[in-house]
């Protein structure tokens, strides 16, 4: 319980603007499967540190895990 209030606390930081329902239903996909969400972090800052651009590392990502994505979106 406490992790999940830091883990929310954290995105709402990062998701100014973001409607609070969708804040909700981001957080409930990060719980189902935090290791793929840390390592895609890992991923993305491993990029960004090249020098790519942040948007355009973030589209790379996602296409490359799109199944993986689809999947978590789905249950």
């Amino acid at each position: 319980m406490f992790k999940r209030f830091l883990m929310k606390q954290a995105m709402k930081s990062q998701l100014k603007g973001v409607p609070e329902a969708e804040q909700e239903a981001l957080l409930d996909i990060v719980e189902k499967n935090p290791a793929f969400f840390e390592s895609l972090a890992k991923e993305m800052q491993e990029a960004i540190s090249t020098g790519k651009d942040q948007q355009a590392v973030m589209a790379e990502l996602m296409e490359k895990h799109r199944t993986e994505l689809a999947k978590l979106m789905q249950k």
